[in-house]
């Protein structure tokens, strides 16, 4: 089943939202202050172009530079990635198959405010990776 979704999300809008962190990635990583918050782009971005089957899990080694990291992220590249999460899954959710991915969008928009400190696992493992 979640391989049917992930196939219909990728078709959907799962590939415009990868664009999208994508886009952001290569612009954060232009600095050199700017890379952990290019590769924490990437990093989501392979999770919304494929996120049925994983989940998220806060890192519990992550401490104040994740923190302070967040606050910059949330100023310079997360209200826009959290705001195409929202009107794509409004968008979604007004056909009753689009649903649930609809709910997957919302899924994404945590990590996609505040992803430092936080780790993608598979769904049915989500303690394995601690």
């Amino acid at each position: 089943m979640k391989t049917i979704l992930n196939v219909i999300w990728l078709v959907l809008c799962g590939f415009w939202m990868f664009l999208g962190y994508l886009l952001a990635g290569v612009l954060l990583c232009i600095t050199i202050i700017g890379i952990p918050f290019g590769l924490a782009a990437f990093r989501i971005g392979v999770y919304a172009l494929w996120p049925f089957g994983q989940t998220v899990v806060e890192r519990r080694d992550a401490g104040a530079p994740s923190c302070i990291g967040n606050v910059l992220w949330l100023i310079l590249a997360g209200w826009w990635l959290a705001l195409g999460h929202v009107v794509t899954g409004i968008a979604l959710c007004v056909t009753i198959i689009g649903i649930p991915l609809g709910l997957a969008n919302f899924k994404l928009i945590p990590v996609s405010l505040l992803p430092l400190g936080k780790e993608i696992v598979p769904a049915d493992q989500p303690f394995a990776a601690r």
